[in-house]
């Protein structure tokens, strides 16, 4: 991570929660920071997950009866992206008020300007670039490649796809996604829980709850 002002110090064991896709990315950051998984955690039992040397449980009644006999305050939690971004803020709060530290989760080639500012939870990939002034809200996920330039920022709960590039002054409101290979011009503001797909680009504001695609983007 380079110009950060503090790299963020992790729990030495933590817990994922969601058994596929996304996992397999958090691992690999994980222990690229030092720490190690100990268990994935799954709402259902669809998902035997990926690794053949961390067990998965299912449900929140496995989750009760495994943290039983350990101190819930050593350890963190990281929420995979097979949750929404609601998804993810509701099961954030339920974490935590059962004691675990919800990780903010940086990868070592991840490039964020010293006054920045990254929401708790929330996971910057590899090769992300975040500008000057720029805030990500609480779990939200910057997946690889993506930049987010000077004074943009995130609401809680916001999915940035692999590729995306937001330019600078930029407001996204909580819980949207923006798809892979996205571009969003300067000073748009997009609203809550809205969606841009794959590689379109937008130059007008998006408003709330609306997908937007093309180029330009146009509501679908």
């Amino acid at each position: 991570m380079t110009g950060s002002p503090s790299k963020p110090v992790l729990p030495r064991e933590i817990i994922i929660w969601g058994a596929f896709g996304q996992v397999l990315l958090i691992r690999d950051t994980i222990e690229l920071n030092g720490s190690k998984v100990v268990a994935v955690f799954a709402d259902d039992n669809s998902h035997k997950g990926p690794f053949q040397d961390i067990p998965v449980f299912c449900g929140w009644e496995r989750f009760e009866s495994w943290i039983q006999d350990k101190d819930p305050s050593r350890m963190g939690f990281c929420l995979s992206m097979n949750m929404n971004g609601s998804g993810r803020l509701a099961q954030h709060e339920r974490l935590t008020g059962r004691g675990l530290k919800p990780i903010t989760l940086i990868h070592p080639s991840a490039v964020i300007a010293r006054d920045a500012e990254i929401g708790e939870g929330s996971q910057i990939m590899a090769g992300v670039v975040i500008g000057p002034r720029a805030g990500i809200g609480k779990q939200c996920i910057v997946n690889a490649r993506t930049g987010i330039d000077h004074e943009t920022v995130l609401g809680d709960g916001v999915e940035i796809s692999p590729g995306a590039t937001l330019c600078g002054l930029i407001q996204v409101g909580a819980c949207s996604w923006i798809g892979a290979g996205a571009t969003v011009l300067p000073m748009i503001r997009i609203g809550e829980n809205a969606i841009v797909g794959a590689g379109s680009l937008v130059n007008k504001d998006v408003p709330a709850s609306t997908t937007v695609i093309g180029v330009p983007a146009r509501p679908k």
